[in-house]
């Protein structure tokens, strides 16, 4: 059923493909700008054992049957439906205290990771249900048994903790590599923004496109779930670095060695350049992004800048320009147009932020921003969870503890200054790990070794400066292509990150077996395997083509007329094809060679069928290899075989992968590519 959406309403689970509510005392929750009740949450007396089996059972079976094309249009589907219903989103989430910024990057940010994860899937992946993974390898002299890894889904359910910070991109960037890897999930959003989280799963359900089990949803706490998981599950968790080292310790995580992924806060730093000293675009630029990084969400970001590491001579000027820029920004009620900052999450968060500070100010001084006082052109003052933007100073970072152990996870970051340029890259590594840095210079020798100081440390670094102004995503944007998570206090995970994120929900299996067999088993051609040798296989559409469907070509001499002609009408006239010579005295020639681009064309030409047909066009070719040299009088002979067949979902035509080996009269191997072509499904 589906509860209608009042503007105080209790929030409910969906567990076993249904809507549930709890059966406890609802908590309420409130308004981060004016305190008013938005909704209630509670989750008690689920059958959370019940919930992982019917993902289990009905969920992943059909995930797991579909291909991965199909899961990427699945993908695609949800996110058109989400952003059809996007600004009843957008009208919830003033009461996280997100502004109409903050809320693009959590819901249209959300939305098109789910869009562009649908992308890279059919691009990138191919339309089967076992992905090869890497080369097949011969395990024998004879072509007679073969060694191929290969991933496929886990059996079981993702289970996904998240953070109350980003309620809908929070939960579709775990979520869209988790469906497009076949995968089941479970979702646990942070009580405090869980109204919102609610709505979207509830759009999603209504939506009609996932199959039954494939989402689930825990509007309060997880009770006893965690105690149910086993091998097949993954646990993955956002949020502080306490709670996550308790949940990866889990007596059932443990025992069951389940996969764990963890993103955490982290002391992120941004520094700037000896070179970027005020007046030049490197020091605007930092400014500029340290102000949005402190308050973008109010600063409650995992990726926000906490420590801004500057040179000792350019202190001064920063602190007054970050001053003068923090005290523009407009704070209040996100309703508001005017408003720039909206308040924290929820007053109990603001009271942690500014018990931080106290902390903070054992090694640091406040030297920008009121925590005590927030400075507000609307909203309530009293009930609502405003926090002025708070800029400290630490003159002695060398032997400070709290700047380098302390995050404020809100409008509020430390400047450190430093005197040489290994003291920056030291003072950064103090983190004791991070998601990102970014370093500001125009300077490339100090990027170079800053970056190859930083990055054992970080996750991700992001280099600012001039050049990349206009067209940089920012310090503090996870990227669906690019890893998000970095190493010790950030967590030691990789959510996002493309493929690699996809594949940590599959398991990778070394199978071993006969070539034969081992085409049958990932849908890929190696040698030794059957081949058919019967029509010309560019005459067959993919209906018709078979892996294995080979063609072996007539000879072609190679003279020395040909290779001339070659290089006069390339321009091509490099030594080895046209002095004797010079070639002779190259290690690797007896005397002129064919160029290589000659014997691919000539290959081309002794395996193509030039009558239209299914075959539509060539697009490439992978792997290319020269492997024996071509000298005039050699002949070419070409082995052309099917390899791998990827028909389009929803095209009439598909890729077809083809081996090519081009040998010499001696059955020398001279070059070895394959070759990629669309042809027609019918």
């Amino acid at each position: 059923m589906n509860a209608p959406l009042t503007k105080i309403r209790q929030l409910e689970s969906y567990v076993a493909g249904e809507w549930v509510r709890g059966a406890g005392k609802a908590v309420p929750l409130l308004d981060a700008s004016t305190g008013e009740a938005v909704a209630q949450i509670d989750a008690s007396g689920l059958d959370m054992k019940a919930a992982l089996r019917f993902g289990r059972e009905n969920g992943s079976p059909v995930l797991r049957k579909m291909s991965f094309h199909e899961r990427a249009l699945m993908l695609k589907a949800l996110g058109q439906a989400l952003m059809e219903a996007k600004e009843e989103f957008y009208a919830l989430s003033t009461a996280t205290g997100a502004t109409r910024t903050d809320s693009w990057i959590d819901i249209e940010g959300g939305i098109g990771t789910l869009l562009s994860y649908a992308s890279k899937g059919r691009r990138e992946l191919p339309n089967t249900r076992v992905l090869v993974d890497g080369d097949a390898e011969s395990l024998s002299r004879d072509n007679s048994f073969y060694g191929q890894h290969i991933l496929t889904p886990l059996e079981g359910v993702a289970v996904h903790i998240n953070a109350f910070n980003f309620p809908c991109w929070g939960m579709l960037e775990k979520l869209a590599p988790t469906l497009l890897a076949g995968m089941p999930a479970i979702v646990k959003p942070a009580s405090q923004t869980a109204y919102l989280t609610e709505l979207m799963v509830r759009r999603i359900i209504d939506t009609g496109i996932l199959p039954k089990g494939a989402l689930q949803l825990i509007s309060g706490s997880v009770g006893d779930l965690l105690d149910h998981v086993d091998c097949q599950d993954v646990v993955t968790f956002t949020g502080s670095a306490g709670t996550g080292r308790r949940l990866r310790t889990h007596p059932s995580i443990v025992e069951n060695s389940v996969r764990f992924t963890m993103e955490a806060d982290s002391l992120n730093a941004a520094i700037l350049g000896p070179d970027a000293l005020a007046g030049t675009e490197e020091f605007d630029l930092f400014v500029k992004e340290v102000a949005r990084e402190m308050t973008v969400k109010a600063g409650q970001k995992c990726t926000a800048i906490r420590r801004v590491i500057a040179p000792r001579g350019s202190v001064e000027a920063l602190v007054k320009a970050l001053g003068d820029r923090l005290a523009r920004t407009a704070l209040g009620n996100p309703s508001d147009e005017t408003v720039k900052m909206g308040p924290l999450a929820s007053l109990a968060q603001r009271e942690e932020v500014r018990a931080r500070i106290k902390d903070l100010q054992a090694d640091a001084e406040i030297v920008a921003g009121d925590p005590d006082r927030p400075s507000i052109v609307s909203g309530n003052a009293e009930e609502g969870a405003f926090l002025n933007p708070v800029l400290l100073y630490c003159d002695r970072p060398d032997v400070a503890q709290a700047v380098h152990d302390v995050e404020a996870f809100g409008p509020v970051s430390t400047i450190i200054p430093y005197d040489t340029a290994e003291e920056a890259a030291e003072l950064a590594r103090r983190g004791k790990g991070s998601l990102v840095a970014s370093v500001f210079t125009n300077d490339a020798v100090f990027a170079r070794d800053t970056v190859a100081a930083l990055a054992p440390w970080h996750g991700r670094i992001m280099i600012g400066n001039r050049a990349s102004a206009k067209s940089s995503t920012g310090h503090g944007s996870p990227l669906p292509m690019l890893v998000h998570g970095g190493p010790g206090r950030a967590g030691g995970g990789e959510e996002l990150g493309g493929m690699r994120s996809v594949k940590h929900y599959m398991q990778r299996s070394a199978i071993q077996a006969a070539p034969w067999l081992m085409s049958e088993v990932t849908g890929r051609w190696v040698p030794g395997a059957k081949v058919r040798q019967d029509v010309h296989p560019f005459r067959k559409s993919l209906t018709e083509l078979e892996i294995g469907d080979q063609l072996v070509t007539a000879s072609r001499t190679v003279t020395l007329e040909d290779i001339e002609h070659f290089a006069a009408f390339t321009g091509d006239t490099f030594y080895a094809h046209m002095d004797e010579a010079a070639a002779k005295a190259n290690p690797f020639f007896e005397g002129r060679v064919a160029h290589g681009y000659l014997i691919v064309s000539f290959a081309a030409g002794l395996f193509v069928d030039p009558a239209p047909g299914p075959v539509l066009a060539n697009y490439g070719v992978d792997s290319l290899r020269f492997l024996t040299p071509v000298n005039p009088g050699d002949s070419l002979q070409v082995t052309l075989t099917a390899k791998q067949i990827n028909p389009r979902e929803t095209e009439d035509y598909g890729e077809v992968r083809w081996d090519c080996v081009v040998t010499n009269q001696d059955a020398r191997v001279v070059a070895q590519y394959d070759v990629l072509t669309m042809v027609a499904k019918t």
